[in-house]
């Protein structure tokens, strides 16, 4: 089991939140190969999407649905400063996640959190356990206690 599921596993359990883990089999770097596999609508699949904070230099999590898009514009509006491209180096650094793999739960250092209303309206949404291979179902209520996320608009 790799350092970065095995993180992920410790936070769910930590949170007293039993959840299966599934190897998916294939990669699922896209929202719509996730849902593919665990056999879900495309917007059950909770993509992590990191900006970088341009004022804090600090990276900022934005869980959307899977259909729906970051509107920088909005989401700058949220977090208060200007939003820019996050490389892979910080990405690593905060969360200790790869790109493609990068859980809600399990970072390496705290994060800034925001969801997307969309996520709400399921009872069970899929999110990528800390590898581009695994996946796991929670409940929204769960998403929203694990990141302590902050609900607003910044889809497109």
């Amino acid at each position: 089991m790799s350092k970065s599921l095995k993180r992920v596993t410790a936070a769910l359990a930590d949170a007293g939140i039993e959840v299966e883990i599934v190897q998916t089999g294939a990669q699922t770097r896209t929202a719509a190969q996730a849902a593919a596999v665990v056999g879900c609508t495309v917007d059950q699949i909770a993509k992590s999407i990191i900006f970088k904070g341009e004022d804090s230099g600090k990276a900022v999590l934005f869980l959307t649905a899977g259909g729906n898009q970051v509107d920088t514009a909005k989401a700058s509006a949220v977090t208060g400063e200007p939003l820019g491209k996050a490389d892979a180096a910080l990405i690593r650094a905060q969360t200790g996640f790869a790109i493609g793999g990068v859980s809600p739960v399990g970072h390496l250092n705290p994060i800034r959190a925001f969801v997307d209303p969309r996520l709400r309206e399921f009872d069970t949404i899929w999110a990528a356990a800390g590898t581009p291979h695994h996946v796991f179902a929670l409940t929204p209520d769960d998403l929203l206690r694990l990141t302590d996320a902050k609900v607003c608009d910044f889809v497109a």
